[in-house]
Formats: structure tokens, sequence, C-alpha cells
């Protein structure tokens, strides 16, 4: 992971700032106002939906104008637009929540398969950890999702247990695996970084 710039983003909370991220194939910079179109589309098919704790279904125009206004207040919190070849495919980010950060991703549909979420959450990682300061991270996945327990898994993370957690868009509740990763662990595994930091 490369940062490539500090990128100013409109925000009312502590953190004015989130880098913009470079990996291998990807750029992750904070949310922009003219995202929230592409990720109406993305979110339109149901599958991404239920497969995350928060996006309600069906996933308006509104809901992407909300998500992107509310992003990058806090510290701590680093939200990012996924993007390839300068077109977002994706949103991943990692935010205080009770227990600790939890880091998060989804990936359109049409580019699940291809590593993007790995991609993108080893650089987010590497982001929480050296840049963040953060000690530990969460991670949870429904169990009925495989694909993404292998991202956290090829990320690290270790599994601690299995918990129900509130799907949005089921509108109730469903069993999701649990994982954490600690600074210690990300040190150890640092060998997969591809890249290293730029001032």
């Amino acid at each position: 992971m490369t940062i490539l710039s500090q990128q100013a983003v409109t925000t009312v909370g502590p953190q004015s700032t989130v880098p913009a991220l470079k990996t291998e194939r990807l750029v992750l910079r904070a949310p922009r106002a003219d995202d929230a179109a592409a990720m109406t589309r993305l979110l339109a098919d149901r599958r991404i939906a239920i497969n995350t704790a928060r996006i309600p279904y069906p996933y308006g125009i509104a809901d992407a104008e909300q998500f992107i206004a509310s992003a990058n207040q806090f510290d701590g919190e680093a939200t990012f637009v996924v993007t390839l070849d300068a077109v977002p495919i994706g949103v991943c980010g990692v935010e205080p929540r009770e227990g600790g950060p939890e880091v998060g991703c989804w990936i359109g549909v049409s580019h699940w398969g291809r590593g993007y979420a790995t991609e993108a959450v080893r650089a987010l990682i590497d982001h929480a950890f050296a840049n963040l300061q953060h000690e530990a991270l969460q991670g949870g996945t429904r169990v009925s999702n495989p694909a993404s327990r292998r991202v956290l898994e090829k990320c690290g993370f270790q599994w601690t247990g299995v918990r129900l957690s509130r799907i949005r868009a089921i509108n109730s509740a469903a069993p999701t695996d649990r994982y954490r990763l600690d600074r210690r662990l990300w040190l150890s595994l640092k060998s997969w970084s591809c890249a290293e930091r730029v001032a």
C-alpha cells in the first residue's frame, strides 16, 4: 500500500483528512458527493445488502448521500471508496465500535471473485495499524458468506466465535462469524504488504 496524498474531505468531526491509498490495482480514496450514483447502482443488487449489517435494501440515492455525508467524522475512522481505473467498485472502512474498531468491505457483484476485497482490506489494515494507531481490529461476516470469511482469514484475522447480528436489509438477526486481528500478529504478517508507505 502506498499513500498517494492527504485528501481533504468535508466533515464536522476531528478527522478532516483521509489519505488516498494505492495498491497494485486499486485506489482507495475518501467518498465524494459524485459517488452517490455509482454506489446506488452497485448496491441495487440485494446480494450485497443481505451480507452486510447496515446497508438497507432497496438502496436509493438518498441512502448513498447520507452515507457519504456521515463518513470520516470520528477519530480512528477511515472510510474509503474502492476504485478500479478511477471507477468506484465498492467501499471499505474501519470505524470505532463498541468492543473496538471494526473493518468492513463490500465490492460490487460484477467485480466478485477477482481478489479486490482482499487487496482493499489489506491496505485498510495497514492504514489502521500504521497510521490510525489501532491496537486491534474486529471483523465479522454472516456464516452464510464463505467468500467474506476467506477475505478476513487471508488478511490474518483469527476466528473468535459466532454471535447474532442485526442485518438491516432483512430486518432480522442472523448468525455472524466474528474475527480479530491484533497489531502483534499484523507485524508478523507484514510480508503480504506489497508496497512501502510513502511519506
